[in-house]
């Protein structure tokens, strides 16, 4: 059974995240819903509600975008509908005609596409799709909310028998109009409407000349407002035809009340599904600005947030556009309670608030920002125990409150409980205090319950090392200018660095030499191991990060290795390929070759054609029939082939454009004579030139000589050097 206090709610800001979900929320009831909630007692409804969710986010990136579910509120119409005999006005029918219309298309929507919103769906499909509110509406009122000529014949017949005197009223006044303008009674504005009623303005002393019913004047005196004599009665005719009206509208209001009033459960369903709906996309913009996502969750009793983000430091920080530090915090079974020291100001009671605070969201259906491999159990209590609990109106100092607080840690903690404390031990006298703090840690580790403290007291840290299943971890610090890194550090105890920030924030040296000799010899030694410790592991952090770095750069030249060698494999398979394709036409030439011999010898045209034949059948018989299909990939691919090798023609054939441009510098060539030791420029043989006529020499190369021009003979000592 989950049970998560009011306290732990507010010690972890979960309101502020509600808030903001609240104004992500389109409707008044959706904003209401988005502020009540609470943590799921039951595993399935959660895993529901956080699955709709999820849902609802991707339908931010694909195509299939939900449409528009927001609808005005018809509490006020649903009570008035509870009551028996009673009506609705115009308005609120097309409130309700709009709601239900909105409902059935956002119901055929979600089981259109149940395969993309397949929990969403799930819900839509507990409500009834009914077009029968919309028709038997529709057929009563228009668009613009208002009541349809054709609501009754009886409503039609007095509407039509309006319209006529309505022309004679204005045929009437017309008249009556011209004939007092031309006598000059009438004041420059002619006319005017009093009690919405078409009057004359006359002049005051022509009131007594002009026959009617004066119905006001202005306010100086000067103007007479009189309706006409013959304008009254059609007047009075007009005003019995809108009380029928009215009454006639009031019975078909009724009539349409009560072919409503049987679907009174469905419309209430209705706008519980619409405001469910408006709640989960609260959920998923919030979720969209937090980067917010579903981890998995395990049977397994494991805690493993990667890169967490505080969600609301991280909004925050978004909008004064800072950093926002994430932290990686794993608790198990092996390790299930972690204990962060450090100095303060360096964020570990933010740490501490960031795993209760995702913990809390998650199993309250809100996505959360972690890395996607994360992972995490659902606990039955979150106990926390966070800031000053001074509480005035029960007269209890905060070491009291915290004790009263502990007491109720005592009775609830086990091994399905999270427990979070900041600054655990403190408000009472430090060795006593500490000693206590001390015992009821131990307790909650026997009873396996998991749980993150933060302390500045050395027992405590001391105790977390001893500890099999508990670990010490920091607040890393920056060793030379003592500013907080917020980098939560595991397997180490953190220092508080008390007189190295006293000092850096100009307090005097010698004070703090004489607080130093204040207290125990041992204590400070024990705070500088840890302090030198914390310097060490801030360096091997940074020796860690170049070395990851370098371990990035060897893996890409692996990759770059692996690729190289792929392909030198295909080339390699592909050369062997054309080697046995090589191997196989010699062979068969060699059998050709014997064949031809044989005919050569005895002239046999028979056995030579016997024998080509049995050669081509044995090789047909090894050839497969290729299907269409097959002999058309082939062509393809050799259209492939041919125009991959005109590409490279082309690179050749401008290349060796290229080189032809380029002036070539010769060098100049010796000058022979006789008796020089020279070849040929394409040759290998050496010989020495006996004789020279015009531009020819004969070279004589030991068994014969030869006739050769100058320029194709080269001195072999120049090609030696």
């Amino acid at each position: 059974m989950v049970s998560i206090t009011e306290k732990t709610l507010q010690d972890l800001q979960f309101p502020t995240v509600l808030e903001t979900i609240s104004d992500g929320c389109n409707t008044d009831i959706g904003k209401e819903k988005a502020l009540q909630i609470k943590p799921f007692r039951d595993k399935e409804e959660l895993m529901q509600s956080l699955m709709q969710t999820s849902e609802y986010v991707s339908s931010f990136q694909n195509n299939n975008a939900i449409p528009n579910h927001g609808f005005d509120a018809i509490t006020h119409e649903i009570k008035f509908l509870a009551i028996e005999d009673s009506f609705l006005e115009v308005g609120s029918f097309r409130k309700i005609a709009n709601l239900s219309a909105t409902t059935n298309v956002l119901l055929n929507f979600l089981k259109k596409f149940d395969d993309y919103y397949m929990n969403l769906n799930a819900r839509a499909s507990r409500v009834e799709l009914t077009k029968d509110i919309i028709t038997a509406i529709d057929s009563i009122v228009d668009k613009y909310g208002e009541i349809k000529d054709n609501a009754s014949p009886a409503l039609s017949g007095i509407r039509q028998n309006m319209n006529l005197v309505r022309g004679k009223v204005n045929q009437s006044f017309g008249v009556a109009l011209t004939q007092y303008n031309g006598l000059g009674y009438l004041n420059d504005i002619k006319e005017s409407f009093v009690q919405n009623r078409r009057v004359l303005a006359v002049l005051a002393m022509y009131r007594r000349k002009v026959k009617g019913s004066i119905l006001g004047s202005s306010k100086t005196g000067s103007i007479a407002y009189i309706e006409p004599e013959a304008t009254l009665k059609y007047s009075r005719e007009l005003a019995n035809l809108e009380y029928e009206e009215k009454e006639e509208i009031t019975r078909i209001l009724k009539n349409l009340s009560n072919v409503i009033r049987p679907y009174l459960p469905l419309l209430i369903e209705y706008q519980d599904f619409l405001s469910d709906i408006d709640v989960v996309a609260g959920k998923a913009k919030y979720a969209n600005r937090i980067n917010g996502i579903l981890p998995t969750i395990t049977e397994e009793r494991r805690l493993f947030f990667r890169e967490a983000y505080h969600p609301i430091l991280y909004l925050n920080n978004k909008q004064k556009k800072e950093v926002t530090y994430p932290q990686t915090i794993e608790l198990k079974q092996e390790n299930r309670i972690i204990v962060i020291s450090g100095p303060n100001a360096g964020g570990k009671t933010i740490s501490l608030k960031t795993v209760g605070l995702l913990q809390l969201m998650l199993q309250s259906g809100i996505l959360i920002p972690v890395h996607e491999r994360s992972e995490t159990f659902l606990f039955d209590r979150i106990l926390t125990d966070i800031g000053d609990n001074q509480s005035i109106e029960n007269h209890l100092s905060t070491y009291s409150y915290r004790l009263k607080n502990m007491n109720y840690f005592l009775k609830k903690c086990n091994h399905k409980t999270m427990f979070l404390i900041d600054e655990f031990g403190t408000g009472s006298d430090p060795e006593l205090g500490g000693a206590l703090a001390e015992i009821f840690l131990e307790e909650f580790y026997h009873r396996e319950a998991f749980g993150i403290i933060t302390t500045h007291y050395s027992n405590l840290k001391i105790l977390a090392n001893e500890l099999p299943y508990a670990t010490n971890a920091n607040m890393m610090f920056d060793e030379k200018s003592l500013e907080p890194m917020y980098k939560l550090a595991l397997g180490q105890a953190g220092s508080s660095f008390t007189f190295e920030v006293a000092q850096k924030n100009g307090i005097p040296f010698g004070l703090i030499n004489r607080a130093k000799k204040k207290i125990e010899v041992g204590k400070v030694r024990f705070d500088k191991t840890i302090a030198t410790l914390q310097k060490e592991r801030s360096k091997l952090e940074k020796t860690s990060l170049n070395l990851k770095e370098e371990e990035t750069r060897a893996r890409e030249e692996s990759k770059k290795m692996e690729n190289i060698n792929t392909k030198i494999q295909q080339k390699l398979e592909s050369y062997q390929e054309l080697y046995d394709s090589n191997q196989k036409i010699i062979y068969i030439g060699q059998k050709i070759d014997d064949i031809a011999e044989k005919y050569f010898n005895n002239k046999n045209k028979k056995e030579l054609i016997g024998e080509f034949l049995k050669i081509v059948e044995i090789e047909n018989s090894k050839r497969k029939k290729a299907t269409p299909k097959e002999t058309k990939a082939k062509v393809e691919k050799q259209k492939e082939i041919i125009a991959e090798v005109q590409v490279k023609v082309e690179e050749i054939r401008k290349e060796k454009k290229e080189k032809k441009l380029k002036p070539v510098i010769e060098k100049p060539k010796p000058i022979l004579k006789v008796g020089d030791r020279v070849r040929m420029l394409d040759g290998k043989s050496v010989g020495s030139i006996d004789s020279i006529e015009k531009n020819k020499a004969t070279v004589n190369y030991g068994i014969f000589t030869s006739k050769v021009s100058l320029d194709e003979l080269e001195l072999v000592e120049a090609v030696k050097k």
